[in-house]
């Protein structure tokens, strides 16, 4: 939600501010800011938490909203690009790291699927938040729907499993018999 509600803010804010000609400027400089991005998160040592990573970018996208011409929203857009391209290679990072091989075509497909949901539904809610506010509220909508979903991962993120899998021959698989030690001879 968070970009493509991004890409409509930039042109509705250009669009206020009678400077529509320079919407090519300003989405050049987030691209390019995003390479870039891209290029130093992938020469750190240690990747960051996803949630961490959508939260900043949805912190450094709000701001936007209080630039009014095209030089201060190329400001603005480069600060959100330094994270685009590193959320987005961390989400799919995660999702192949986590989804077993067996299922791994499936989980990558459903995240693309909830990739495209989010931006489809971008659109309409800034959109919306533009049509009640200014076109700075769009930037606004799409920072706090980044927010919100970065919370959403943190504290999924935290939560401690209610079990384990367990390893092949454990109770887990239905009409294998339970193969593990059971009463003194159990591990910890």
């Amino acid at each position: 939600m968070l970009l493509s509600g991004v890409d409509l803010a930039i042109i509705a804010t250009l669009e206020e501010a009678g400077q529509l000609s320079w919407a090519a400027v300003v989405v050049a400089v987030l691209g390019v800011s995003s390479v870039t991005g891209g290029l130093i998160y992938g020469a750190l040592p240690r990747p960051l938490p996803t949630w961490l990573l959508l939260g900043l970018l949805g912190l450094v996208t709000i701001p936007a909203g209080f630039a009014h011409d095209w030089p201060w929203l190329c400001v603005a857009m480069a600060g959100t690009g330094l994270l685009t391209a590193p959320t987005l290679s961390t989400v799919a990072d995660a999702v192949s790291r986590l989804a077993p091989a067996g299922v791994r075509g499936e989980a990558t497909g459903l995240q693309s699927s909830a990739q495209s949901g989010g931006f489809a539904l971008g659109s309409p809610v800034v959109g919306m938040a533009i049509d009640l506010t200014v076109p700075g509220g769009g930037f606004a909508a799409a920072g706090l729907a980044g927010l919100a979903a970065a919370l959403t991962g943190c504290l999924l993120s935290r939560r401690s499993p209610a079990r384990t899998p367990a390893p092949l021959g454990g109770r887990d698989r239905v009409g294998v018999p339970d193969l593990e030690p059971h009463g003194a001879d159990a591990r910890p």
